[in-house]
């Protein structure tokens, strides 16, 4: 057994060391085949770079060889090139000596032409001063004279020039605005024109019989006196059948008159007590009629917002006339037409119609103080908050401020529309005939005026000039001045006409 493992051992052994030696050989072996492999590769590599390098050579020396001959083209073009600009200096060069022995040339040629031209230009002025020492000798002027002559002359052929540009345009801006003007205020005229009614100072109470007068008497007197002190009217009682007349300036105190007269007369109890009672009521009637009146006519107007008093100072208007024409109508006539104007025109048409309604609010009150119905009117307007706008269409519509708005003008032109369209007023003969006598003095106070005559209700002023005194181009001029005259001395409705006539006379005489 032991033996056995002896033999086991030396066994291994044996074959431990036979494994060693095996693998020692193969190791041994293995190495130097590796290093010839190396060796091998070494050398390849060694022979691959050293081909590669003459390649890389190879293309250097192929580039540097076609950069050397792009250069050398791009050398010789740009030689080529500065050739060519060398050539067309030079060129230049030789065109500008040329040009400018040509302009050495003509210099010294217009040298000697204005050398030439001194000596002529002496030479005319010698003759002009002869030739007018010689005019002078035959038309006997000096110069200095015939200057101021000739400056007469063109003065007088700039009058006439003149004179024929402003009647041109004068024509033009006629036939142009009258157009629209036209349409503008006859369609205004016909829709809105009121009735009117006669101006008057009296009214007439009806009576059922003569005998009512004793007892509108009363014994002594003491009813027509009652009557009178309580109302402040006079009661005209004559030999008129069965009417009695009460005058007075104030409208609505012989409205208030009026009324309770017609009440006493109905009742037929007439005596102090019952006339104060009756007077009271009748007051109190025209309060409500005046408060009534100032309301329809703010609504008719379309205009809203007004303050309550200066409602009944409207209504107050409804028994004031002027020329004939009723105030409270003028008013709503005034502010339709001066709505639509300013619609037309594209101007606020509320303000408009505002301040046509109130333009004439002074006049309700002017009887009562002694001040201008404008200055009254732009008062009331202050007092009652009306706005600025306002109280310029009040102020301006008699011209006595400049409109600042453009609807202060339009209520100024409907107001002259209102007053000036025919039907609407009437004068009084004594007015009429102030107007037309201070017309003709107006026209009469211009020099060279022979005579002047209103014709056609003083709508028109026909004017004879002296034909030795006022020339063709002057009575141009001479009708403007005598326009502007009128218009800043004379109140007047509508427009007047002013024609002027110049003749020219021929006389001869046979011998």
């Amino acid at each position: 057994m032991f033996q056995n493992i002896l033999i086991i051992i030396l066994c291994s052994i044996i074959g431990i060391a036979i494994g060693y030696a095996v693998r020692k050989y193969i190791g041994e072996g293995k190495i130097n085949n590796s290093e010839e492999l190396a060796k091998k590769i070494i050398t390849e590599a060694e022979h691959s770079a050293e081909n590669k390098k003459k390649e890389l050579l190879l293309e250097a020396k192929e580039e540097i060889h076609k950069i050397r001959l792009e250069n050398d083209n791009d050398i010789k073009n740009r030689r080529n090139e500065v050739q060519q600009l060398e050539k067309r200096v030079l060129s230049r060069e030789e065109t500008t000596e040329r040009k400018a022995l040509q302009l050495e040339k003509k210099e010294e040629s217009l040298v000697s032409k204005l050398e030439e031209l001194k000596g002529k230009d002496e030479e005319a002025e010698l003759l002009i001063s002869k030739r007018e020492e010689e005019l002078q000798k035959i038309a006997g002027l000096t110069a200095d004279e015939g200057k101021k002559i000739l400056l007469s002359e063109l003065e007088m052929e700039i009058k006439q020039e003149s004179a024929l540009i402003i009647r041109e345009n004068e024509a033009k801006i006629k036939d142009e605005s009258n157009k629209y003007a036209r349409n503008v205020i006859s369609q205004a005229i016909q829709r809105c024109a009121a009735d009117q009614v006669a101006e008057s100072t009296v009214s007439v109470v009806t009576l059922p019989n003569d005998e009512m007068k004793g007892r509108i008497i009363g014994r002594e007197g003491r009813n027509i006196r009652a009557i009178e002190s309580l109302t402040g009217v006079d009661l005209i009682i004559d030999d008129t059948p069965e009417a009695v007349v009460l005058s007075c300036f104030d409208p609505i105190r012989r409205e208030v008159a009026r009324i309770a007269l017609e009440k006493l007369v109905s009742d037929g109890r007439i005596h102090p007590t019952r006339i104060e009672e009756t007077v009271e009521k009748a007051q109190s009637e025209v309060d409500i009629m005046i408060k009534e009146s100032g309301e329809q006519a703010a609504y008719d107007a379309g205009v809203h917002g007004l303050h309550p008093e200066l409602i009944k100072y409207l209504g107050r208007l409804k028994f004031r006339t002027s020329y004939g024409q009723n105030v409270l109508k003028h008013s709503v006539e005034v502010s339709s037409i001066a709505g639509i104007l300013a619609s037309e025109i594209g101007a606020d048409v509320k303000l408009a119609k505002r301040g046509g309604l109130l333009h004439d609010i002074g006049k309700s009150i002017d009887h009562e103080v002694e001040e201008p119905h404008v200055y009254l009117g732009v008062e009331l307007a202050k007092k009652y908050n009306e706005s600025e706008q306002v109280i310029n269409c009040i102020e301006a519509h008699h011209g006595d401020v400049e409109p600042k708005y453009v609807e202060a003008v339009l209520v100024q032109a409907a107001d002259t529309i209102s007053a000036a369209r025919p039907g609407a007023r009437r004068e009084t003969v004594e007015s009429y005939i102030k107007r037309l006598e201070k017309l003709e003095e107006i026209a009469n106070s211009f020099d060279g005026i022979e005579k002047s005559y209103s014709v056609q209700a003083g709508r028109e002023i026909r004017i004879i000039v002296k034909p030795e005194k006022i020339s063709e181009a002057d009575i141009t001029i001479t009708a403007r001045n005598i326009v502007k005259k009128i218009e800043s001395e004379l109140d007047f409705p509508g427009q007047i006409k002013v024609n002027v006539i110049r003749e020219t006379r021929a006389i001869d005489y046979a011998k």
